[in-house]
């Protein structure tokens, strides 16, 4: 019903099918003071304000069956469910601390990896074009990796490694994007910092053989001619098929580098075949 929200946690509506907004069997919030509801009154009454499209509201709801009966099993449910209801809202911060309340509560409970996948949520859905800082992205990266070390076997692990994935694509573009402008700007070992630290750190990222190839272009632009060819040969080896490849390849070549220092021409026999369908 919820998405994201574990299926155990949303009521079910056939039980509760009579309660709408605030409204429960026939009496309303105005009419008995909150402090005088049973936990389940209020719990369910924080439900029926969810499923009435209210999640702010429900989560102050949730909030206060927590206050009111702390030490009741509706507590433990009502601190997810003020999580989960808070980044419903779009209250990130909120939403992150009732996550990381039930986590410092029930550090083992059956809800602690939803309460961790929470958390990287509300980083990851506030992620920012890569021309910003990306301290969120950061973050996000961090709690999704800490999901995944705690609960490896977990639905939402699964979903985590794809966003570690997408996440780490985002951060390498960071990184490219200062090295372009290094680049562009004529500071070359800067540049060639930023797409090495590329390589290093996000090597499985779609980032790489674009790095790779300005390497080479600011390796020569220093008039770094073996540093230029050795990544060229690394992107070579790794990514034959990419046009950053075929860039590079052109460099050296116009540049007559690669008959002296190819002997066995790793770099023509490469081009000829994947470039020009020539495999004799």
């Amino acid at each position: 019903m919820f998405q994201n929200a574990p299926a155990r946690l949303i009521f079910a509506v056939a039980g509760f099918s009579l309660l709408a907004g605030c409204s429960l069997f026939g009496w309303s919030e105005d009419q008995v003071p909150i402090e005088d509801m049973s936990a389940t009154d209020i719990y369910h009454m924080a439900e029926a304000q969810l499923e009435d499209g209210n999640p702010k509201v429900a989560a102050d709801t949730f909030n206060e069956v927590e206050r009111l009966y702390p030490f009741s099993q509706l507590a433990k449910r009502a601190v997810i469910m003020s999580a989960y209801s808070s980044y419903r809202a779009g209250q990130s911060e909120e939403g992150r601390n009732s996550a990381k309340r039930y986590l410092d509560l029930y550090p083992t409970g059956e809800d602690a990896a939803y309460a961790q996948y929470l958390i990287a949520l509300t980083y990851y859905d506030n992620i920012v074009d890569v021309g910003r800082d990306q301290a969120t992205t950061r973050n996000a990266l961090n709690a999704l990796r800490e999901l995944v070390r705690r609960h490896p076997n977990s639905d939402f692990a699964r979903d985590a490694r794809l966003k570690i994935d997408l996440t780490n694509d985002h951060l390498a573009a960071k990184e490219m994007d200062i090295g372009r402008y290094y680049l562009k700007r004529g500071h070359y070992s800067a540049a060639i910092n930023r797409f090495q630290a590329v390589i290093e750190k996000y090597q499985t990222t779609n980032q790489t053989p674009e790095a790779l190839h300005r390497i080479v272009e600011a390796n020569l632009a220093l008039g770094l001619e073996e540093e230029a060819i050795e990544a060229a040969s690394v992107l070579g080896h790794n990514f034959k098929g990419s046009d950053w490849y075929a860039n590079s390849y052109e460099l050296l070549t116009g540049r007559n580098l690669l008959s002296e220092k190819d002997p066995d021409g790793f770099f023509s026999q490469t081009y000829r075949q994947i470039f020009e369908g020539k495999w004799l």
